[in-house]
């Protein structure tokens, strides 16, 4: 008896090890099929970045920066901010949201000699300083033109213009 039993152990022992290999078998496929993925996966982006990309050029000229250039002349309605007198063509030197930034301003340019005064306009909400104001038009050009010339590094007056009442 004791023979048999131990040939029926043995026959249990063999089946049981049979069925973990197999089992082991199963969790080795999936390994194996996970790393072909994985594998696959790699060749895919080896590819891309390897593969050269060609692009239709276009010769671009250099970009050049633009400065929109402002208007030399313009026409406003603009109520006189404290004393001067405004006449029909006026050399706006500065633009100003807030009036103590535009009194500034005037109070340097009536220190360097000039009649320079500030105009509010009520449609945008600025404040202009004008440098100083004429009856006829060849005069404010020609002031402005020398107005520049003065102050060649103030950026600022280098963009004087007219204002035409």
């Amino acid at each position: 008896m004791k023979k048999i039993f131990f040939l029926g152990l043995g026959c249990c022992i063999v089946l049981a090890m049979a069925s973990c290999k197999s089992s082991e078998s199963a969790y080795k496929k999936a390994y194996e099929k996970a790393k072909q993925q994985e594998l696959a996966e790699a060749e895919i982006s080896e590819v891309a970045e390897v593969t050269p990309v060609t692009v239709p050029v276009q010769k671009e000229e250099p970009k050049v920066e633009t400065v929109e250039a402002k208007p030399v002349e313009r026409q406003e309605d603009v109520e006189l901010v404290g004393d001067g007198t405004l006449h029909n063509f006026s050399v706006v030197c500065g633009s100003f949201g807030l009036k103590v930034n535009a009194e500034k301003v005037r109070d340097g340019l009536v220190a360097d000699g000039y009649s320079a005064m500030v105009v509010f306009n009520p449609q945008i909400a600025m404040y202009r300083v004008i440098a100083s104001s004429f009856d006829d038009r060849e005069s404010a050009v020609a002031f402005r033109e020398q107005f520049k010339r003065r102050y060649p590094d103030n950026r600022d007056f280098q963009e004087s213009w007219l204002l035409i009442k």
